[in-house]
């Protein structure tokens, strides 16, 4: 249908950049090994990690499956609803912050499901082999999610006269993200705006119906 082929390129146009860099980084990049992109606030940082989004992880191997399937069910059912949204018609800000949370969701399925297939494992002091003769380093399923991006944009020591937190290191922004993180924050965030001008409109209708049945109630 002519009306989902745009949010149909645009997923796959972040399914390519999602998987070309972190291919990329994980045939070329061993583990914690980092490049500066601009000065000591943007970096390419190599990490892996085993759970949800932003390194945050969900406990052993029984949690990994669990994750993994949860979020092949979440995926289908926001492929689902994204259609949906698009058949009926929806504001385009709506699907297409749908879209953004569908393309991020099923870039980092696609690590947990096969990278542990395809590649050795990478470790601190060798890169890791796309096929190797041995088999990957985890069965399906269990592969971990590559996560590059790292934006140390405050890295300092608090003043010491600061209760409590005095004289310790602070870092912000510490976490180490992927594209596909990006396009479920900006989905979300997208949506959200979307939602708040919705609400907004919402009582700027009521407030003028109220206003205008008031008028006609003087009037009478």
């Amino acid at each position: 249908m002519k009306e989902l082929k745009k949010p149909f390129v645009l997923v796959i146009a972040i399914l390519l950049a999602d998987q070309i860099l972190k291919i990329w980084v994980k045939l070329n990049f061993t583990l914690g090994e980092e490049v500066s992109l601009l000065g000591d606030w943007c970096k390419l940082h190599f990490i892996e990690n085993e759970g949800m989004a932003f390194g945050m992880s969900f406990g052993g191997e029984v949690g990994k499956y669990l994750l993994t399937g949860f979020r092949i069910v979440a995926s289908c059912l926001i492929g689902w609803y994204l259609v949906k949204l698009i058949k009926s018609k929806a504001r385009t800000l709506t699907i297409y912050s749908f879209t953004l949370i569908f393309a991020g969701a099923v870039g980092n399925i696609l690590d947990s499901l096969f990278y542990g297939l395809i590649f050795s494992e990478s470790t601190f002091f060798s890169l890791a082999q796309a096929f190797p003769p041995e088999g990957g380093y985890a069965p399906l399923g269990l592969g971990k999610v590559v996560d590059m991006f790292y934006f140390p944009l405050i890295d300092t020591v608090l003043p010491d006269w600061l209760p409590i937190w005095g004289g310790t290191h602070f870092r912000f922004f510490n976490a180490i993200f992927n594209i596909s993180d990006i396009a479920i924050t900006m989905g979300v965030i997208v949506l959200l705006i979307t939602l708040f001008v919705n609400d907004k409109k919402s009582s700027e209708v009521v407030a003028e119906q109220t206003q205008n049945d008031l008028s006609t109630g003087k009037n009478n």
